[in-house]
Order: C-alpha cells, then structure tokens, then sequence
C-alpha cells in the first residue's frame, strides 16, 4: 500500500503553493516584465523628467522644497504595486477557477482553499518587492533617489499593493463570467485611483469636493507613507498610523473574503 498523504499545515502549505508560484515566474518573469518594471520607468521618464523639467522650481512649494523627480519617485514605487496588485488578482486568479483551473488541481491534494488564496496573494507581494527593487534601482541611475529611506518606500508599496490586491481577489473569486466586470474595476475604480491619489500632484490642488474620494484611496494613504519613508513628507504621527492602518485593514478585509470564497467555491 501507498503511503498516505498527510495534510501539510497552514503555513507550510501556503509555503508550498508560494514555491509553485515563484518557480514559475523565475522562468517567466520577461512575460510581465513591461507591465511591472517597464511602464514604471516609462512614467519616470514622462512626468519624473519631461513634466519635471516644465515645471522647475515652481513646484518646490507643492512638494515641500525637493525636487519633482524625488518627490514623484516613492509614489510612482506605489502606483507600479496598485497596478500589479490589481491584474494579477483580476484575470489570473479568474482563470485559476474558470479556465486553467490550477486551483482544483491544488486542491486535490491536501492543500486547502485558504492556502491557495493566501499563496497567491503571497506570490503578488514577493513580486512586487523583486520589482520594487528593481524599479529602485532604475530611479537611482536618474538622481530620484535621496537616501536610504527609499527601501522603506519599497515596503510600503508592498502594503499597499496587498491592500488593493487582496479584496480584488476576493472579487474575482466571486465572478463565474469570463470578467466583463474587469473592465469597469480598471477605467472606473484603478485608473481614476492612479489619477487622484497624490501620485503626480498634492491632492490639495483637487476641488474641495474631490478631495474626500482621495482620502479613501489606498494608493493615497500608501503615497503618504511612501514619502514619509523615503523623507520627502513629514506627516505627523498620528497621520502615519492612520494610513498604516487603513492599509491593513483592508489586507485583513481582503484575506478574510478571498479565503471564505476559495474555500467555498473549491469544496469537494
């Protein structure tokens, strides 16, 4: 008689389908390499350099005194994470359930839904952190980085990259269409985020009126931690927390939904 399989625990088995999901992006890594270090780079260039360059030292006072391209440099390290968050938790995990359907064949092995779900949102950090790095890296060879503090600015990136990947795996997992819907959640919700979150300009420049849909961003919040980790922002104490906190409130939101629907659309 075979030898029968005992169920690995909760964190060795996320660990497992973590290593699943890292083997094969060591040998795809060039398939998304544009989407995740590529258009970042093309973003410094454009509004980094080409905008900078407009707007001179007019923009000292909107920025707190330093230089556009360092200013713009910790936000753009977050908005590369929202956007990687945000596709790799739309049309991946649908196609883990619906067309690929990876996520059966894992769970036909003593791995659990939950597992699954966390793995993957585990996967899109790591992923994050490699391309923030890089991405880091890249802005350093154009003067957009200051200090050290920059790698905490990677850190926060990760955060908030979670904080928008985890609930939007929580809604793919709940789509049974072929993800119309994906559409809507990048022109409506993705798009304007990246636009009006403080990426490119003080939110304080909006209308009074738009203001408070900024502050409900995670991108915003993970702006303001960026450039506080990096020390181009100095928010007080309590600003800090406040955006720490808002950011893992919705990591823990987002796992929590994401492991109830995997479990409950993978039962056997």
């Amino acid at each position: 008689m075979g030898e029968v399989a005992h169920a690995p625990g909760r964190v060795h088995g996320i660990a497992l389908v973590l290593e699943h999901h890292l083997r094969w992006y060591a040998r795809n890594w060039r398939a998304t390499a544009i989407s995740s270090v590529l258009q970042p780079l093309l973003f410094l260039l454009a509004f980094g350099l080409g905008f900078g360059s407009l707007v001179g030292a007019g923009a000292a006072q909107a920025t707190g005194g330093v230089e556009y391209l360092v200013w713009l440099a910790p936000a753009l390290l977050a908005m590369s994470a929202v956007q990687t968050g945000a596709f790799e938790m739309s049309y991946p995990v649908l196609a883990g359930f619906k067309w690929r359907r990876t996520y059966e064949a894992t769970t036909a092995t003593p791995i659990t839904g939950g597992q699954v779900a966390l793995a993957q949102l585990a996967f899109v950090a790591t992923k994050s952190l490699l391309t923030g790095l890089v991405s880091v890296a890249v802005i350093a060879l154009f003067g957009g980085v200051r200090s050290i503090g920059v790698l905490g600015s990677v850190v926060a990136a990760v955060l908030t990259g979670a904080a928008v990947a985890a609930p939007v795996m929580a809604f793919s997992a709940s789509r049974r269409d072929e993800g119309a819907a994906f559409n809507a959640l990048f022109r409506f919700v993705v798009l304007p985020m990246t636009l009006f979150s403080g990426t490119f300009f003080p939110i304080g420049n909006l209308p009074g009126w738009v203001q408070p849909l900024a502050w409900v961003s995670p991108l915003w919040h993970g702006t303001e931690l960026a450039r506080w980790a990096a020390g181009v922002a100095a928010p007080g104490a309590g600003a800090v927390l406040g955006h720490l906190a808002s950011l893992l409130a919705l990591v823990g939101i987002g796992c929590v939904l994401s492991v109830r629907l995997f479990v409950r659309r993978l039962a056997r």
